[in-house]
């Protein structure tokens, strides 16, 4: 299998007041555990900070800037090819919503032991089957490897999710319409369904998310929902009209003028420059 590089899986210790090569983080998904110490960075323009005992989780060409490692850092950093992982996705809708959680809240806390082993143990297993390049199966070894590595982490980001929608649940009405709008974009993508969720107006609705982001509630409806378009369409076990289905669109072809409006493209045309 062609998709894998000498280099498609990295694993190695960051020890003292170092920096990740900037082709690592381009090329590469990075998962990081902390042992001790602390990351601090800039995710998507807001700022972060990973320590002890923390998992944080970047995708190939996130927008990461300021990243620093304390003077006593011991972390243990797994990279994996951008290309190689992404062919070996398994089915994303069953943790869809786990995923993108991922992708706006980049630092999770392991909240026990039994989590903490389970990341670390999947690192050197994944690991260690690329480097068994001897293996006569190899090729089907490490996909399927690959493959129980990515539903372990998407155990793992799903446990997160679920224990963030539930200390949520008494936040602020901004903390609670992002909360809703994760889990009912793929059906309900205009304002008013959030605003009557919460008990307010829709104007008020925009008024709380510009003045707490500067993005819009309709906006950050999009935003959300495009994630959702762009992960179906990349699951090639999917036709359009299932996906189209799926998120309560009307028709195939009222689908496809709302994916023309937010990636300019259309679903056919999106799928064929996947290749």
């Amino acid at each position: 299998m062609d998709i894998i590089k000498k280099d498609s899986i990295v694993l190695f210790e960051v020890l003292g007041n170092k920096h990740l090569p900037e082709y690592l983080q381009n090329r590469f998904h990075i998962h990081i555990f902390c042992h001790r110490g602390r990351i601090s960075f800039s995710f998507n323009d807001r700022p972060y900070k990973c320590e002890a005992g923390e998992f944080v989780f970047w995708f190939a060409d996130s927008k990461l800037t300021g990243l620093t490692f304390s003077k006593n850092i011991k972390a243990t950093v797994l990279c994996v090819e951008k290309d190689f992982l992404d062919f070996n996705i398994p089915d994303q809708r069953w943790s869809i919503d786990a995923l993108l959680h991922s992708k706006e809240n980049p630092v999770l806390h392991l909240s026990n032991k039994d989590d903490k082993k389970r990341v670390l143990s999947n690192f050197q297993l994944l690991h260690s089957k690329f480097l068994e390049t001897d293996h006569r199966f190899y090729n089907e070894v490490l996909s399927l490897q690959m493959q129980v590595f990515i539903l372990e982490m998407w155990h793992t980001f799903a446990n997160e999710y679920e224990h963030r929608k539930r200390t949520l649940e008494s936040g602020t009405h901004y903390e609670r319409f992002m909360q809703l709008v994760q889990e009912h974009c793929m059906k309900e993508r205009e304002v008013h369904f959030y605003a009557k969720r919460l008990h307010i107006t829709a104007k008020h609705l925009n008024y709380i998310c510009k003045q707490n982001t500067d993005v819009t509630a309709s906006d950050w409806i999009q935003r959300y929902t495009k994630e959702r378009i762009i992960l179906l369409l990349q699951d090639k076990n999917l036709n359009i009209s299932q996906i189209a289905d799926e998120m309560n669109f009307s028709s195939r072809s009222f689908f496809t003028r709302y994916v023309k409006k937010i990636l300019g493209i259309t679903p056919s045309d999106f799928r064929n420059r996947l290749g």
